[in-house]
């Protein structure tokens, strides 16, 4: 087992949860994650889109945690291991470099949102790396 995989799985994982939370509590956890006071006025006004949007944040945030404990040897082989979490990675760390850009632009989010979502981006994509490193030999 590869602690890095399966912690990089879990943090996907929180991720993906925190998603649902905000899906279930409305604006307030939008507002609080920082998604923008766009997300937080549709959801109070009942609008789908917020919903639909974050489902599909939390789907594929679930899909890598899988890929992760996949790769770590905790649930079944899933295929296309090796490219999936290379990519899973690449996003990550793609993702939290492009929000230190995003801080003097932020479309619609603080640039404190941009500053610790990167921070969390690049913390998981590293956390990524070191697992996928240590297994590429098996995967």
């Amino acid at each position: 087992m590869n602690i890095f995989l399966i912690a990089a799985g879990a943090l996907s994982a929180i991720a993906a949860i925190l998603h649902l939370g905000c899906i279930y509590f409305g604006a307030s956890w939008y507002r609080f994650f920082g998604a923008g006071e766009q997300m937080a006025l549709l959801s109070e006004q009942g609008s789908i889109q917020p919903t639909i949007i974050t489902s599909g944040i939390f789907l594929v945030l679930s899909i890598w945690a899988m890929y992760a404990f996949s790769a770590a040897g905790i649930i079944f082989k899933l295929p296309l291991t090796r490219l999936a979490l290379v990519l899973i990675t690449l996003i990550y760390f793609a993702r939290g470099i492009a929000g230190f850009f995003l801080i003097s632009s932020p479309m619609g989010r603080s640039p404190e949102f941009w500053i610790w979502s990167s921070a969390i981006c690049l913390s998981i994509g590293i956390v990524h790396f070191i697992g996928l490193k240590q297994q590429w030999a098996s995967l």
